[in-house]
């Protein structure tokens, strides 16, 4: 992405409610607030245009983040029809500052989000079909720019759930992999920016230690990836089906350890140095 100047307005002063963020050169202008202060929210003029919106929250069911991703000519009489819906607590939108968004673009835009959501698989899709649309080479490009600055907006609005697991490395560097190794299994990785990911083909010990009886976070962790198909159970190990983020690399070697374990220590680079030597250096 290019490099940007964002300006945030805090309506109320205080960053968790109602604010709008907009981005240097750029004809587009988002709103987001928590589902606290919908009526301020739909009652904002950007609220009568047309564009994209966001419905961030948690899956009843499973209890794993949740998002929904629409469009609307009519921002604010999509948003009231969604009332019905409980799960979310936070929603955001973006329009255009020159009206320029027409109902194949933001139609266009809806199928670009869901499918980078859907890759992203950081949180449940609650609508996971869009409506799509065909549009000339000049209008796709347009987009695209669009689709950039809507992504780069998203984060700073408290919303990461489209952000990929599987970062590309800035020109001239290399991600560093680091290895986690332990009873014959080993798992491969790396730091990212929420955390660590621990990358497809990894492997973690079969079995719990007796002390996540006592400190249940690994074993109610390795539960959790286990239910969803991220953690798959081997005849002498458990393997890692899909990338999966860690909001820490301690967090992630005691999956791996299926117990407590030190990440600063637990990885290390192919020279044998640990990430706590590493980050040192």
């Amino acid at each position: 992405m290019t490099s940007a100047t964002i300006k945030i307005f805090l309506v109320h002063g205080d960053p968790k409610r109602l604010r709008t963020a907009e981005l240097s050169n750029w004809t587009g202008k988002a709103v987001a607030g928590p589902r606290s202060e919908f009526d301020s929210i739909v009652s904002r003029e950007e609220a009568e245009g047309s564009g994209i919106y966001f419905l961030s929250g948690s899956d009843p069911d499973s209890g794993r983040p949740a998002i929904y991703i629409g469009e609307a000519e009519c921002i604010r009489d999509r948003l009231k029809a969604h009332l019905q819906k409980d799960f979310w607590n936070n929603v955001a939108f973006f329009v255009s500052k020159d009206e320029n968004l027409a109902r194949s673009h933001i139609r266009y835009l809806e199928g670009k989000l869901i499918d980078q959501a859907r890759e992203a698989g950081r949180a449940h899709l609650v609508n996971n079909q869009a409506s799509g649309a065909r549009l000339p080479e000049s209008d796709r490009a347009d987009l695209e720019t669009y689709l950039e600055k809507v992504n780069q907006l998203l984060p700073v609005l408290g919303i990461e759930l489209l952000v990929p697991t599987t970062i590309k490395p800035e020109a001239g560097r290399e991600i560093e992999i680091l290895t986690c190794e332990i009873k014959g299994v080993k798992a491969k990785g790396h730091l990212s920016p929420n955390g660590f990911l621990v990358l497809a083909g990894s492997q973690a010990v079969l079995t719990e230690r007796p002390s996540t009886q006592r400190y249940p976070r690994a074993l109610d962790m390795r539960q959790k990836l286990k239910a969803e198909g991220s953690l798959l159970v081997e005849s002498e190990f458990l393997l890692f089906a899909r990338d999966v983020e860690f909001s820490s690399p301690s967090a992630a070697a005691a999956v791996i350890h299926g117990g407590n374990a030190n990440g600063l220590t637990a990885w290390k680079d192919s020279q044998g140095q640990t990430l706590g030597q590493l980050e040192v250096i």
